[in-house]
Formats: structure tokens, sequence, C-alpha cells
């Protein structure tokens, strides 16, 4: 049965308990924002009286609680008691108090735990790690999978909330036209980040939201697979690896960026985390594209590496000179300096074709970059990994 008409449970307040009417009306529009109070689910009701009432609405103290018993009262006359019971819980109450007594800080870490420990809230899965900062089919597909939690919970299901949450985002959906909520994410990341910062750099990124919608399948990676093959068997260095500069630089980004490795001089022994990645194609894959658009000192020399991995995606010959002038054109529209040479994109440049050459994905020398082909499905695992970061609000401090 449909929750009663707002205006109607407003009118009997106000005739039966005029005194509260008011407040559950101003509780109430908060709560649902003009839309049908049937579309109102648990998580609705605890994100309203746990972060915004105490943040955002009125005035401060005491007087939110009285809020919050107002629209228990309304919630209650149109027989939604379950959420009537949460307006006036203890748990309500003492946030509301933390709040008003030690700040924004506690309160919020106080409302964080309780609405984790509601059960509601879909948790990160292997596809999917939740934006703070949602668009809306993230927010739509957010909002589904938390109505599917609460009401296997209200059904006294043994809920597995990760089993459940990827089911809810993977599976082709009749609301969605048999489209899934996991693909109306991802699209939505995609063309988010087709659309980033300056002419050049969106024009350059526009094929590649086709390209990036499907995963990239795993390749191998033998250079680096032998020299965790070495570590892993004790032998000495010299033995199995010549100390040329590719294998000088793949020994250090094993070791210091991948931590798969450690070094005693000419002996490597290696770490659990190397176990896993060799014993795991599709995980030493997995780190090596991200590593190569992990985040530097600056977010600047992310835009650098990306740009780069763009324009060599194809398999297109260019000198180190042009590739790292091509970047600094793309680079320098996206507004990160008031000029943008050549020498700020050199570093990050060069150290990708480091990477990239050490890990046997790309060829090269004074003449000439270019990707063979696993070298080419490396960046675009790179660039759609990076593409479908969840976005994360960002620090000032």
């Amino acid at each position: 049965m449909s929750a009663p008409d707002v205006t109607a449970l407003l009118t009997e307040l106000e005739r039966s308990q005029p005194d509260v009417a008011e407040e559950a009306r101003t509780a109430v529009e908060w709560l649902t924002g003009g839309e049908p109070l049937e579309s109102v689910t648990q998580l609705d009701v605890c994100e309203f009286l746990w972060y915004t009432l105490p943040l955002k609405v009125g005035p401060q103290g005491g007087d939110h609680e009285r809020l919050a018993r107002s629209l228990g009262q309304l919630l209650r006359l149109g027989g939604m008691d379950r959420y009537a019971d949460l307006c006036v819980s203890p748990t309500t109450m003492q946030i509301l108090r933390t709040y008003a007594t030690e700040g924004e800080e506690a309160g919020t870490s106080a409302y964080q735990q309780a609405l984790e420990a509601t059960g509601v809230l879909p948790p990160d899965v292997p596809e999917l790690q939740w934006s703070m900062i949602m668009g809306p089919e993230e927010l739509g597909a957010h909002i589904a999978c938390s109505a599917a939690l609460e009401l296997a919970i209200v059904a006294g299901e043994d809920v597995d909330r990760t089993a459940l949450t990827r089911r809810w985002l993977t599976e082709p959906r009749a609301e969605l036209g048999g489209d899934s909520w996991l693909n109306r994410v991802h699209g939505e990341r995609l063309n988010r980040w087709v659309l980033g910062r300056g002419p050049a750099r969106r024009e350059l990124a526009q094929p590649f939201e086709v390209r990036l919608h499907a995963p990239i399948k795993p390749q191998p990676l033998p250079a680096l697979h032998r020299l965790l093959s070495v570590a892993a068997s004790g032998e000495t260095l010299p033995l199995r690896l010549a100390p040329s500069p590719e294998a000088l630089r793949l020994r250090d980004l094993a070791e210091r960026e991948l931590g798969a490795i450690r070094r005693d001089g000419a002996k490597l022994t290696i770490t659990d985390y190397g176990l896993r990645l060799l014993r795991s194609k599709t995980a030493m894959w997995t780190a090596v594209t991200r590593l190569l658009l992990a985040r530097g000192e600056h977010e600047f020399e992310v835009s650098a590496r990306e740009a780069a991995l763009m324009l060599l995606a194809d398999g297109t010959l260019m000198s180190p000179a042009k590739l790292i002038e091509r970047v600094a054109e793309v680079v320098g529209g996206e507004g990160w300096h008031p000029t943008t040479s050549v020498d700020d994109v050199r570093g990050p440049v060069t150290d990708l074709v480091a990477q990239l050459t050490a890990l046997g994905l790309a060829f090269s020398d004074e003449l000439v970059v270019r990707m063979d082909r696993p070298g080419q499905l490396a960046a675009l695992a790179a660039l759609r990994a990076h593409a479908l970061r969840p976005r994360k609000y960002v620090s000032s401090g």
C-alpha cells in the first residue's frame, strides 16, 4: 500500500497536534525534497536525522530533537512506524546531542558509525568503490542497492551485504531497459573523465570513452615475472639479470614502487605481496597498470602521464621530444599553470617511458618511443582504472 499524501497528513496533524505541525512540515520537506513520501528509504531517514538535520536545518541545540520527534509523529500518523521509531530512537537523540555538545566532527563521526551499523549502507565491492561525490546515475545505484539491503533485512534474511550489492549492481534490470547499474555508473564516470579540463584534453580523450567501457583482458608481463621468480628462488641477482638500465629500473620499480621484493646486496627476497603477484597474472597486471598513473606529488604529474598514455595507446611512433611537446600542449590547456612548458612535463613523461620500457611494454631510445600490443593494452587498462576511480573530496590541509 502506498504511503499517505504528505499534505493530507499535515492537515490531520494540524487538527490533532497543532503545536508540532509546523515543525513536522519543515522536517518532512527537507526529508523528501518534494518527492512522494513513499519514495523515502531508511537510508534517507537516517541521513536526514543524523546529518542534514543537525548541520543544515534551522536553529542549533535541542530544537533539533523536537524537529526529529515532530517528524516521527507525522510518519507514525502515516503508518510508517519503523521510520517513526528512528526519529525518537536513543541513537538519534544521542547523535543530535553529540553535535550540540561536541561539535560537527564528533557528530559526523557518530553519524557514520551509526549508519554503518544499520546494515543498509552499500559497501564497496570489487567492481565499484562508491564516490564521496556522486553523479545522478551513481546516486541512483546507491539508493537502489540500499533499498534492496533494507528489504532483505526487514524480511529477516541472513544478508551478505557485499554479495547482494554486487548482484544489484551487475544484473540487468528491467527498470533500466535491461542495462545494469554498474554499466550506468561506469558510463557516467567515463563521460565525466572525458569532459575534463581543457579543449585539447577533451579532444584527445573523446575516442577513449567507448574504448574504455569494456574491461581490458590481463596480459602476461614476462620481465617482471622473471624478476619475481628470481627473488622467489633466492638466486643471486647477477646470475640471471644483466645490469642494463632497464633491468635496474625494473628492480627499482619492483622494490620501491610495487613493494614486491626486498634487496640484500646482490640477493633478492620476494615479499608476501610479491608472491601474490607472481601467482596471479591478473593481480600482477592490475598492480602494474594502476602504477602507471599512480598519484605523484601533484595531480599535474598524473595529467602529464595520462596524456602521454593516450598519445601512445595506438602504437604511434613518436620521438621523445615530440611526445613531450605534445603532452605540454595538451596539459597546458588544463589550467594547471598560467603557462606550461616542455620542461614542466619532461620529468613525469620521461619517468613513465622508463617504466614502460623496463616492464617490456614499450621500446624507447633517443630517437623513438613506441608501444607494442601489450603496452597499448596496458595503457588502456591504466586509463580505464583512472577514469573509473571514485570521486573524493580534496583536502586543503
